[in-house]
């Protein structure tokens, strides 16, 4: 057996992310968020501090920034001095952030489980336990 071009598994990878993320991007859009900016509120409960949220995201930390402020300004995220550290911010997501964040899930999800469902069961199980073995 030929050995598979790393690349072209990768592009494989990234074409099928990409293609779901362009096939939801109108509906996130209607939530009033970009994509990124789901991401960002996604992730902020677990990573909280902008400067690691931008390392976390794989994102510029001025990118974050621009994010930070216009999900702030949505009044979906509030920013608070951290009372373990006064130099530091501390980002959290509001009520309405949290609602809008499951609901861009929730359109992320259907949209990668509609490409899943072409999986049977058992595939479904082994691209689980591959991706978890190259994570």
């Amino acid at each position: 057996m030929s050995r598979i071009d790393p690349a072209k598994i990768w592009s494989l990878n990234y074409n099928l992310l990409m293609s779901v993320i362009s096939g939801v991007s109108p509906d996130i859009s209607a939530l009033g968020l970009e994509v990124k900016e789901l991401f960002v509120l996604a992730q902020v409960e677990e990573t909280p501090y902008p400067a690691e949220l931008a390392a976390v995201l794989s994102m510029p930390k001025p990118t974050v920034t621009v994010y930070v402020k216009r999900l702030e300004a949505a009044g979906l995220l509030r920013r608070e001095i951290d009372s373990k550290d006064l130099r530091r911010h501390r980002l959290l997501v509001t009520p309405a952030g949290r609602k809008v964040t499951a609901r861009g899930l929730a359109l992320l999800s259907d949209a990668f489980g509609a490409r899943l469902g072409r999986l049977s069961a058992a595939e479904q199980a082994q691209l689980w336990s591959l991706l978890e073995k190259m994570s």
